[in-house]
């Protein structure tokens, strides 16, 4: 089984949508990547170390803005990996929150759940077909 251990934003393509990284691992015991201690996290933090990367799926649209625990001014990667707060959630000026559930992703979830909060809007990953190490 796989599960979430960082989103990585990766801005926005040429049409404005957003693209964003869901980083999978076979583990979440001993995973680590540089500045995850860093807090506030103010986008220093990097994607965990490769041999920690299982999978890696893919969301690109232009509907939703996610707000990443490693662009935030008050907490660390490594508060979200305690369950202080999620990797990633939907910011709210973007929809209204009566009318459907807010995407919310925390440290640990697995695959499945993840795929089925973004199915449940008709979001989509895209999975690369392997993870490459380069030397």
């Amino acid at each position: 089984m796989n599960y979430l251990i960082y989103i990585n934003g990766l801005g926005s393509n040429y049409r404005g949508e957003n693209i964003y990284e869901f980083i999978f691992s076979e583990s979440i015991d001993n995973v680590w990547g540089e500045n995850w201690e860093a807090r506030p996290a103010n986008g220093y933090p990097s994607p965990p170390d490769i041999e920690n990367v299982t999978k890696v799926g893919v969301l690109t649209n232009g509907e939703i803005t996610l707000d990443l625990v490693q662009n935030s001014d008050v907490f660390s990667v490594q508060d979200a990996m305690d369950g202080v707060i999620a990797l990633g959630w939907e910011k709210e000026e973007e929809i209204d929150f009566s009318l459907v559930k807010r995407l919310v992703f925390k440290f640990g979830d697995d695959e499945k759940t993840v795929k089925d909060k973004l199915y449940e809007r008709d979001f989509i990953l895209e999975f690369e077909k392997k993870v490459v190490y380069e030397n």
